[in-house]
């Protein structure tokens, strides 16, 4: 069987690593952490996610603003000896239908949480993190080779175009109409995913904020699909963290 190696496209240029939202104070920090939003908007659905990084650990605990205890991580066994350096996890994200957006960011409130753990060596490891509401909107007026975006995936016409391919949007410059609460948003970066349902071929790209568009030129991969039919999402972080998604499905002949 032939092996097809797809791009990976990471473009540095302008992206701020998430550790700096970190609040500084006296305590010895993990190297990383962060808790955020993100939301899909095509499919009306949102999470909480979160990130630690840093010297072995085996024991970490995060609490709200107001210092209750939402989830707790302990090793055991070989697991403790061995120790733990990277943890991320994200909530499920039930759609708006099944949670009120507004109950949902009533259960996470906004505020400073605090990230604690223990290490291996029994030193004590603390971050205060800032999780905000402000979610950004989410990118629009998506194009792909200059054919506007179907809705979703499940649209009756899908655009029809012909590698390469260039996906094209708005930029985002404000919070989302009425999720969450208004603020400014500065974006940090874009991510644009290209891939193909059911396999594990896929080409991300993550690009700094001040680009709109991105090109896919690599024609071995648009022939993968024996289909020919791609999905794509556009994913936009700002500088809070948060992020926002869209996402829909386009033809390739």
């Amino acid at each position: 069987m032939k092996q097809v190696t797809l791009p990976l496209y990471l473009v540095t240029a302008g992206i701020i690593l998430a550790s700096t939202h970190t609040i500084a104070g006296d305590d010895v920090p993990f190297d990383e952490a962060e808790l955020f939003f993100e939301l899909n908007d095509t499919d009306g659905d949102l999470g909480i996610h979160g990130k630690v990084d840093g010297d072995e650990w085996k024991r970490l605990q995060i609490e709200d603003p107001y210092d209750r205890r939402m989830m707790s991580v302990r090793a055991n066994g070989r697991l403790k000896r061995q120790g733990i350096t990277e943890l991320f996890f994200e909530s499920a994200e039930p759609t708006f239908d099944e949670l009120d957006p507004t109950d949902f960011f009533k259960r996470f409130p906004e505020g400073i949480y605090e990230i604690e753990g223990i290490t291996l060596d029994g030193e004590e490891r603390e971050n205060e993190v800032f999780l905000s509401h402000v979610i950004p909107a989410a990118p629009n007026n998506v194009t792909i080779n200059g054919v506007p975006a179907a809705e979703d995936c499940d649209a009756d016409l899908l655009p029809v175009v012909t590698a390469p391919v260039t996906l094209a949007w708005a930029p985002v410059v404000d919070s989302h109409a009425w999720l969450g609460k208004g603020g400014n948003v500065e974006v940090r970066y874009y991510e644009v995913v290209i891939e193909i349902d059911d396999t594990d071929y896929k080409s991300t790209s993550i690009i700094p904020g001040d680009l709109t568009q991105w090109t896919v030129s690599d024609m071995n991969f648009f022939t993968l699909s024996e289909e020919g039919e791609y999905k794509f999402e556009i994913l936009v972080r700002a500088e809070s963290g948060n992020k926002s998604a869209v996402e829909s499905c386009f033809i390739v002949e």
